[in-house]
């Protein structure tokens, strides 16, 4: 297959040279086009009031794989490459391996999914892959998973308009109790702004913070687990999203307003 590969942690990760590498020697024809430097919680953000830079780079993957170092954010990178670096469009655009977990609304800050999403938007099949932890450099297990299931989709091509926001579990391998598809779960933190004073005496902040809980979405199904919870039990998290940001529950009780809703024009 042609694939596309980008990510948010930048082009000398370690993440998205295991990916690539493994793929391509499984025999697959890979392009990696991703940021030159960390881009990580940017979102889904474009670059529109500055020039976008692209850099081949040799050396650093498989021999097979073309690389460019863009200048952009991730959703820059795919969007360059679609429509600008590639001579045809790939079949699959994947983005990771990241560095550190996607998990429950995480997805809305990830660069990491952003990428995997501007690749559904194009109309290309996509999957966001991540292993969750911020300090394991064994990233061995989760390109191999991330091969299989490309070999899996091969077969069973993904549902229109749909990626996969997939998370591996950074514990042995022997640990791993298996991949199952979960539902997008949903995380708080309590978000704490650290105020500094710089050399010069000008006051600036370091953001951080605590995840303070994980709840539950009424408007999915409980069919299946969160992806907070699989990851939990040791599971490896397949998780089906979309760009459709309607929310059900909201639609169904404005219904009842329709009448006070046309009123107010």
């Amino acid at each position: 297959m042609k694939l596309l590969i980008s990510n948010d942690d930048g082009v000398y990760a370690l993440g998205i040279r295991t990916l690539a590498n493994t793929l391509a020697e499984a025999g697959h024809s890979v392009t990696v086009v991703c940021p030159d430097r960390e881009r990580s919680a940017t979102g889904h953000g474009l670059t529109l009031h500055q020039p976008i830079r692209a850099e081949q780079i040799e050396g650093v993957f498989h021999p097979s794989v073309r690389v460019w170092a863009c200048s952009g954010t991730p959703s820059d990178c795919v969007k360059l490459a679609i429509w600008a670096l590639l001579d045809e469009p790939p079949d699959l655009v994947l983005s990771g391996i990241n560095h550190g977990s996607n998990l429950g609304t995480d997805v809305l800050y990830s660069g990491t999914v952003s990428a995997a999403m501007e690749g559904v938007i194009e109309g290309i099949p996509s999957i966001a892959f991540s292993l969750t932890s911020f300090s394991s450099q064994e990233f061995q297990s989760a390109a191999d998973f991330a091969c299989s299931l490309v070999k899996q989709l091969e077969k069973h091509p993904l549902p229109e308009l749909t990626l996969f926001n997939v998370n591996v579990p950074a514990i042995a391998r022997s640990e791993i109790r298996g991949a199952i598809i979960t539902r997008q779960g949903v995380r708080r933190y309590t978000d704490v702004f650290e105020k500094r004073v710089d050399p010069r005496g000008k006051i600036y902040y370091w953001l951080s913070g605590e995840l303070l809980e994980d709840i539950e979405d009424p408007d999915v199904p409980d069919e299946a687990p969160t992806d907070v919870q699989a990851i939990r039990e040791n599971y490896i998290t397949i998780t089906p999203l979309h760009y459709n940001l309607t929310s059900p529950s909201g639609v169904r009780m404005t219904q009842e307003w329709t009448l006070e809703i046309s009123k107010l024009w």
